[in-house]
C-alpha cells in the first residue's frame, strides 16, 4: 500500500467517525429543539462551510475552463435537496426522542439509527432493478443478512418495531433514492462543480426545513443557544469537514477500501451512543448490528 492511498484511508476512517458520531449531535440536539429546526440551522451551516472550499477550488481551476450549465447545477442541487429534506427529515424525526415521547412513541437510539441508516447501500443496487440494472449476488445474499440482522437489532419478542426505528428505515429509502440522483445527475461533472451541486443541494434542504420548522415548531433563541453544540458539530463537521475529506480522499483511495471503511460510520455511532448516552445494545441486537454490517460490506464489494 503506497502512501497515498493510506492517506486516503486515514482520511476516509476519519469521515466515517465524524458521520457515526454525529447520530450522538442529532439525538442531544432533540432535548432543546425540534427536528426540522435542527436541520434547517445544521445544513445552512454545512452550506456556508462548503462556500471557502469552492472558492479555493475555483482558483485552482484552468484558465477558461467551461464548467456544468448553472441551470442543470440549479435544478439538479434543488431535486437533490428534496430527496435530502425527506431523508433527513425522517431520520431526525426518529431520534426525537422527547418529542414522540409526548405522543406515546418510542424513538431509535443513536447506535441503531446509524445501523438502520446504513441500510442505503444496500436498497441502492435493489432500486437499480427499476433501471434495468441486474445486482449481482452479493446484493441478494447482502440484502438476506441485512433483513435478518434489521429483525434482531429492531424488532421485539412481541413482533413490534419501535416507531423511531420505523421512520429511520423509511428514511434510509429516501438515502438510496438520493444516492441514485447522484448518479444521473453528476457524471461529467469535475469536482468543483461536484462541490458546488452539494453546496446547493444543502441551501435547498436548510430553507424547506426552516420554512417548515416555521410552520410548525416553536423555535426560540434559548433552546438554540442549548443546542448550539450538537448543532455546530451537524453543520460544520459532519457536513462542512467530513464532506471535504471524503471528496479529498476518494481522488486516491481504492473503492474496496472506501466500501468497508465508510461502513464503519454505523459502528461509531453505536460506540458514541455508549459512550456519551449510555446506550446499550443487549447480545441480540449486537448479532443484529453485525449481520447488517456484513451486508452492508458485502452488498458494496459484490453489487
Amino acid at each position: 500500500m503506497n502512501s497515498r492511498i493510506l492517506r486516503a484511508d486515514i482520511l476516509l476512517f476519519a469521515t466515517a467517525a465524524i458521520w457515526g458520531f454525529a447520530f450522538v449531535a442529532q439525538r442531544m440536539g432533540m432535548d432543546h429543539i425540534g427536528p426540522l429546526t435542527f436541520n434547517g440551522v445544521r445544513f445552512a451551516l454545512g452550506a456556508l462551510a462548503l462556500v471557502p472550499l469552492v472558492a479555493y477550488m475555483e482558483k485552482r481551476r484552468t484558465p477558461g475552463f467551461v464548467g456544468t450549465d448553472r441551470k442543470r447545477l440549479a435544478v439538479g442541487g434543488g431535486v437533490l435537496g428534496i430527496a435530502l429534506f425527506c431523508g433527513a427529515t425522517l431520520q431526525q424525526m426518529g431520534l426525537a426522542e422527547p418529542q414522540l415521547a409526548a405522543l406515546g412513541y418510542e424513538a431509535s437510539t443513536a447506535g441503531k439509527a446509524g445501523f438502520i441508516t446504513g441500510l442505503y447501500v444496500v436498497f441502492v443496487p435493489i432500486f437499480g432493478l427499476l433501471l434495468a440494472q441486474r445486482p449481482g449476488w452479493g446484493t441478494w445474499l447482502g440484502a438476506s443478512l441485512a433483513v435478518v440482522g434489521m429483525y434482531l437489532l429492531s424488532v421485539t419478542s412481541g413482533v413490534s418495531i419501535a416507531f423511531g426505528d420505523l421512520l429511520v428505515l423509511v428514511s434510509a429509502l429516501f438515502w438510496a433514492g438520493h444516492v441514485l440522483l447522484i448518479g444521473k445527475l453528476s457524471p461529467g461533472m469535475d469536482a468543483v462543480d461536484a462541490v458546488k451541486l452539494s453546496t446547493i443541494q444543502f441551501t435547498a434542504c436548510a430553507v424547506l426545513s426552516l420554512i417548515g420548522a416555521v410552520a410548525t415548531e416553536e423555535i426560540t433563541l434559548a433552546g438554540l443557544h442549548s443546542a448550539a453544540l450538537p448543532i455546530a458539530y451537524g453543520g460544520l463537521m459532519s457536513v462542512g469537514v467530513a464532506y471535504t475529506l471524503q471528496v479529498v480522499a476518494q481522488r486516491d483511495a481504492q473503492p474496496a477500501h472506501a466500501a468497508i471503511i465508510l461502513s464503519l460510520e454505523a459502528v461509531f455511532a453505536a460506540v458514541g451512543g455508549w459512550l456519551m448516552l449510555g446506550e446499550l445494545l443487549s447480545l441480540r441486537a449486537l448479532i443484529g448490528c453485525g449481520l447488517m454490517l456484513a451486508g452492508m460490506i458485502l452488498s458494496q464489494l459484490r453489487p
